[in-house]
């Protein structure tokens, strides 16, 4: 008898992947030019220079037997210093290299998380906030805790905090957060932030045990204008900070991340060994080698966003003017506009008519919107920008 979890996990239907795989098939009709691919999230601008320059440098300065051998579960100690000292030089916070689990992306770092804290033999839950990365869900669910979703506000996107505080209970584990946020590009404000801190210490009191804030950053550093995103340790004690330089540094394939466990949390020490525990049981041996030398080195850089900032105040004003609800995004490549009608899923399917490949909002907990991902050449956003307002129109007619 195999595992039927997993086998439903290995054999459901991926809207995403059905989008990219349809996209294939209509550029060989009508040509890859007309085909308007918005469906996957992918980085779209090179990495910095640093990461080739320091990737290459490495393979010829360091001896192939340490650089592509094993480093200690946790991630190679000069690593997690040179990690620690940017966290600290741009945060103002005092963290130490034995703070950091060093992982396979952000993706291994919220299992180990979950993993370390959840108690399979209680009924613990984690709440998660629409719209949110579906596969929050997988995560939760394998750790054997039971996800709890609160509604979004579609009007802003921040925490709508009665929907919120309606979901705490006795069994409330945790708090998963994504800010800067996908699928719908919003940033938690310093005021949304302040309140959540607040009110997770005030239900962390009331039930006598932490409520912890995991806080997931993929895309803390891909944000627009004059925005900033808080850094929660320094808002609540009890976060965990999840992070990848897959969006960061554009590299996304390499999977190099981080768990952040601060001192400030309770019990730091044996979180922190649940953590590892967890990678351990989870079969993370190490994260690559090569690439966490290379991640340490560059951590002060970002590949050129520029062009995420242009692509988004292109489609932004384009899909507003045409007549589209759009909550501007303050942040990543993703934009999260509302659907002219309700039925987002079959809008989405129209939307293949137009050639327009577009994601539907129900998948990430919000129907009545879709996915834009902007991650593309800015001469696509312009192409594209007849086929929204001719779908728009089909609708509106």
């Amino acid at each position: 008898m195999l595992n039927e979890r997993m086998v439903g996990l290995g054999t459901q239907r991926s809207v995403i992947r059905e989008l990219f795989e349809f996209g294939k098939l209509r550029a060989a009709e009508v040509g890859a030019e007309n085909v308007f691919d918005f469906s996957i999230g992918n980085p779209s601008v090179a990495a910095p220079d640093c990461v080739n320059e320091t990737a290459i440098r490495l393979i010829k300065e360091l001896d192939p037997v340490l650089l592509h051998g094993y480093t200690s579960a946790q991630g190679d100690a000069i690593v997690r210093t040179k990690i620690s000292t940017s966290l600290n030089n741009r945060f103002s916070m005092n963290l130490r290299p034995e703070n950091l689990y060093i992982t396979v992306g952000a993706a291994a770092a919220l299992c180990c998380c979950l993993n370390g804290i959840c108690n399979p033999e209680a009924s613990d839950e984690v709440i998660v906030f629409a719209p949110y990365f579906p596969e929050y869900k997988v995560f939760i669910e394998g750790a054997r805790a039971k996800m709890k979703l609160v509604p979004a506000d579609i009007e802003s996107f921040q925490i709508d905090f009665d929907m919120f505080e309606a979901s705490i209970n006795e069994h409330t584990k945790a708090v998963i957060v994504n800010s800067p946020n996908n699928p719908s590009g919003a940033v938690y404000s310093e005021e949304t932030v302040k309140k959540l801190a607040s009110m997770l210490e005030t239900y962390s009191a009331k039930y006598g045990h932490p409520i912890y804030l995991i806080s997931d950053e993929p895309y803390r550093e891909i944000v627009f204008g004059t925005t900033t995103v808080p850094f929660l340790p320094k808002y609540y004690k009890n976060t965990l900070v999840c992070y990848s330089w897959s969006k960061s540094l554009s590299l996304p394939g390499e999977r190099l991340g981080y768990v952040l466990v601060p001192d400030s949390v309770e019990d730091a020490n044996l979180v922190y060994a649940a953590v590892a525990g967890a990678g351990r049981s989870l079969g993370y041996v190490n994260a690559p080698s090569l690439f966490q030398r290379v991640c340490a080195e560059c951590a002060n850089e970002t590949a050129d966003i520029t062009i995420y900032e242009t692509n988004k105040t292109l489609l932004c004003n384009a899909l507003r003017n045409i007549g589209y609800h759009v909550v501007e995004p303050q942040g990543t490549f993703y934009m999260f506009p509302r659907t002219p009608i309700a039925d987002d899923i079959a809008f989405c399917e129209k939307a293949k008519d137009f050639n327009l490949l577009i994601v539907p909002g129900t998948g990430f907990g919000c129907p009545g919107h879709t996915r834009i991902s902007y991650c593309v050449p800015t001469e696509r956003v312009e192409r594209s920008i007849p086929a929204f307002e001719k779908l728009f129109q089909f609708y509106a007619n």
